[in-house]
């Protein structure tokens, strides 16, 4: 539960404080967390689709950014790092307005660094529909005094 907690107090500081999340994606629910996994879902509307009306490929990209920082989160970190890799693959339409997306991330490696970080879209079908990887530089982050890192390994290795 701590996990989950920290991960959602992250959330509430992007939706807070950033300009592109609380506009695009201000719907957005992490549903679950655990150290390395966050799992999140989008209610799909008008904001985020094309011009084809389903959903835009950069609303996707745009969570793949944001769920690689949720994932980083799950380790610990209050602040996320910045990016210094992204990578989309579209695999088919994520759906239309009204359909729910969900998502899974994970935090792959999470060094001194560096964090790599994978994600999977699914449809209201349970099929893949994306998937991406983010890379975080994450070396400074370690110094925020709100990060939780220690407490997480512990709980961890308790667990």
């Amino acid at each position: 539960m701590a996990t989950l907690k920290f991960v959602n107090s992250v959330w509430q500081s992007f939706r807070a404080t950033s300009g592109l999340e609380p506009r695009l994606l201000n719907n957005l629910r992490v549903t679950a967390a655990r150290p390395g996994t966050v799992n999140f879902e989008l209610n799909i509307e008008k904001d985020h689709t094309n011009r084809l009306n389903i959903l835009h490929g950069g609303t996707i990209a745009s969570m793949v950014d944001l769920g690689g920082s949720l994932a980083v989160a799950s380790r610990g970190l209050y602040s996320t790092g910045v990016s210094t890799d992204l990578n989309v693959t579209y695999l088919s339409s994520g759906g239309k307005v009204g359909d729910t997306i969900r998502a899974e991330v994970s935090c792959d490696k999470f060094g001194k660094t560096l964090a790599y970080t994978s994600i999977k879209f699914l449809n209201d079908k349970d099929q893949v529909f994306a998937r991406g990887s983010h890379t975080k530089y994450v070396a400074l982050a370690f110094k925020d005094p709100q990060n939780i890192v220690e407490q997480l390994k512990s709980s961890n290795e308790s667990s």
